[in-house]
């Protein structure tokens, strides 16, 4: 059984259905790029993945005994996020309370993977730092790496590039590749249909509130879609 499969999935908010009859899986290991034009249901997608939306209709079926700790989320920042008052230390550590339980601190385990995970990340030098006075790079990083204390098998990723500057978002979509590549499935949303296309295993291209691909990313760039897609040059995402 898929990781993760989507059966006949409708979604929605506010009584008003923006997305119908997506079906698509996830296996282990995969790399899947969610791509389409603002308002096509991407976000709302992310967030009925997590549990924190109910599905309008369909089906959200999990294997490999998934459960909602095991994954991992970078949501997009807000601007208070961003002037968070805490050490880079305390935030990636903070991935790890869902597993911490009513347990009051946390334990040598936690702090030992908290520290692992900002050493796989480049950040570990700067544990002590402020989160607030980080640049932005450093701190999507800080973030990723939070995720990655919640995450035992899925990271699901919205728009980890946004807000970046060439080179730092280019050093984030390597960072992600990286974790893919050493075994963590990951589900990401993106404009970046350039990033998208180079790292993805497979795409899935929301949009006239359907589906209007899911495959694989070589045959992505063949498709009607995907060619319609390209020439916007990812910016409609």
């Amino acid at each position: 059984m898929p990781q993760l499969e989507c059966k006949n999935l409708s979604l929605g908010y506010d009584g008003k259905t923006v997305v119908s009859e997506l079906s698509f899986t996830v296996n282990s290991g995969d790399y899947l790029c969610i791509v389409g034009e603002n308002g096509s249901g991407k976000s709302t997608l992310m967030k009925t993945l997590l549990g924190l939306k109910a599905p309008v209709s369909g089906q959200i079926l999990t294997g490999e005994d998934l459960k909602s700790n095991e994954i991992g989320y970078l949501p997009q920042q807000t601007a208070v996020q961003k002037d968070f008052p805490a050490s880079v230390r305390e935030v990636v550590r903070s991935g790890c309370l869902n597993r911490r339980g009513l347990r009051p601190f946390y334990n040598r385990a936690e702090k030992e993977m908290a520290d692992d995970n900002m050493e796989k990340l480049g950040i570990f030098s700067i544990a002590k730092h402020c989160y607030r006075e980080l640049s932005g790079g450093q701190q999507q990083r800080t973030l990723l790496a939070r995720a990655l204390c919640a995450a035992h098998k899925i990271l699901l990723l919205d728009e980890p590039a946004s807000g970046l500057d060439p080179r730092a978002a280019a050093d984030m979509y390597e960072l992600i590749s990286k974790l893919n590549n050493s075994g963590t499935t990951i589900i990401m949303i993106s404009h970046d249909i350039a990033s998208s296309v180079k790292y993805a295993s497979h795409i899935l291209h929301i949009g006239d509130q359907t589906a209007l691909f899911f495959g694989m990313k070589t045959d992505y760039v063949e498709s009607n879609a995907g060619r319609i897609y390209a020439n916007f040059g990812g910016e409609k995402a």
